[in-house]
């Protein structure tokens, strides 16, 4: 996400980094560098206009030329200024009304409004611990009943069933009785989408809002569309009144226009962006930590967040008390590890939200963010005996054989296994006894892809697929 939009803006601010003085002389080049990194992004014209203006005007002031930095003060108001342009601060669901509360999705067909509504049911459901219901007041396309049906069961969330001989209201208003007889907590209602945005449409939606009076209507939008996004997001804004948006496809969109857009021409948060295909891949949106990704500083809040949520923490604490004892760590545990990793989004995932990622070379970056490697060495390790991932000095010839053809890979692909899984193993043993972590973090340097940073840095992991 923002990958081109963080390589630029990286590629500007470094020419004033450890300047003595900050004058218009030297922004001028840089804030031109900015405004052109901002419209490849396809951020709307007046969100950049404005932007730039509000970073001038600070960086003129007093707070950079009292500073004792003034490079890393000018960095810190983009930072600031990119913060404003998306909304301060994560804007949440209001959850505190008499339930069943009500939530709206509104959107054009192919946004994502039904996947959308599965993934919030499970994040109300996971964080918020609420009972969700569902229902579809979409009767034009029965797939989409259909559609909502089956992610209802994919997240365990109540499904009210309707049909498309029936009308919209009263699916609605049907599913909010219903809920308060079962005391649901939440009530999610998906409906009709088009390709554009039409009169009928619009009136439809006008009157089905009226009818239920929701606590959150969401609009769901496309992030790959761009500053078009913004601008659907305006029109259905002028005819209901949106309580936010949810911006979906966020992880196929390495320009950032929509985000840094939608808040500035609609005056809505966005409240949540869909990061994958995946039915827990649908994040709160926190402005703050979005700008600390898109100017190279990562965002290891949500990191630690996503490793509270879903590392196995008996399995981490099983395998860290076998190491502290010198048992040592075994083939099965290295397979735990990359599958633990994998339910964090892979590599990808994880190096997305690391600090100093634009420092790393391109290539040795690719490399990393290899998730199908992965996989197979996952594959790999499942084609093994329980002794053969017990004692790995016993893999040889043939059994290397069997393992490549079990998993459907080559003999090199084994010894690639076996060889990263000694250097990780060696990493390991360093743990144990006093001063372990400080001589596993200095085994960690060695590890590193060419250009990366210190130990425990952006680089300092094992290097998966090289």
């Amino acid at each position: 996400m923002f990958d081109s939009l963080s390589d630029r803006l990286s590629g500007a601010l470094k020419t004033l980094k450890g300047k003595g003085k900050i004058s218009e002389d030297n922004i001028k080049d840089t804030l031109r560098e900015v405004r052109m990194a901002l419209l490849e992004a396809d951020v709307a014209l007046p969100v950049v206009k404005a932007f730039i203006g509000d970073v001038k005007e600070r960086a003129m002031g007093a707070e950079v030329g009292k500073a004792l930095d003034p490079g890393q003060a000018f960095i810190k108001i983009v930072n600031d200024e990119l913060v404003k342009a998306m909304g301060e601060a994560n804007d949440g669901l209001n959850l505190s009304a008499k339930p069943p509360v009500v939530i709206l999705m509104a959107g054009l067909q192919g946004a994502g409004k039904t996947t959308s509504a599965g993934k919030l049911a499970h994040l109300l459901q996971t964080r918020e611990k609420k009972s969700v219901m569902v229902a579809s007041a979409d009767v034009y396309r029965p797939a989409a009943i259909k559609q909502l049906e089956t992610v209802a069961g994919e997240v365990g969330a109540t499904f009210f069933p309707s049909s498309t001989d029936q009308k919209p209201i009263d699916i609605a208003n049907n599913a909010i009785k219903e809920a308060k007889k079962q005391f649901i907590d939440v009530v999610i209602i998906d409906t009709a989408g088009r390709l554009a945005i039409d009169e009928a449409m619009m009136d439809e939606i006008k009157a089905l809002h009226a009818a239920i009076e929701p606590t959150e209507t969401l609009f769901v939008v496309d992030s790959m569309t761009g500053q078009d996004a913004a601008n659907t997001a305006k029109a259905f804004n002028d005819a209901l009144p949106l309580t936010g948006v949810i911006l979906t496809k966020a992880d196929g969109d390495a320009r950032g226009g929509a985000a840094l857009s939608i808040r500035h021409i609609t005056g809505k948060p966005i409240k949540f962006i869909g990061m994958g295909e995946k039915i827990d891949q649908l994040e709160p949106f926190h402005p703050e930590r979005v700008a600390s990704r898109i100017l190279g500083m990562g965002d290891v809040l949500s990191l630690i967040e996503e490793v509270e949520r879903k590392v196995d923490k008996k399995k981490a604490e099983k395998v860290a008390k076998k190491i502290m004892k010198g048992k040592g760590f075994d083939l099965g545990d290295f397979r735990d590890q990359l599958l633990q990793m994998n339910n964090m989004g892979g590599m990808a995932g994880l190096m997305d939200k690391l600090p100093g990622m634009g420092q790393i070379p391109e290539a040795a970056k690719k490399k990393a963010l290899n998730n199908k490697m992965t996989d197979r060495m996952i594959a790999m390790i499942n084609s093994m005996t329980p002794k053969e991932r017990a004692r790995p000095e016993l893999i040889k010839g043939s059994r290397k054989k069997r393992i490549a053809n079990g998993s459907g890979t080559q003999i090199q692909d084994v010894n690639r296994l076996l060889k990263q899984f000694n250097q990780m193993q060696k990493m390991m043993k360093k743990m144990k006894g006093p001063g372990g972590m400080m001589k596993m973090m200095r085994g960690m340097k060695g590890m590193m892809p060419p250009g990366g940073g210190g130990p425990g840095g952006p680089g300092g992991m094992p290097p998966f697929g090289r």
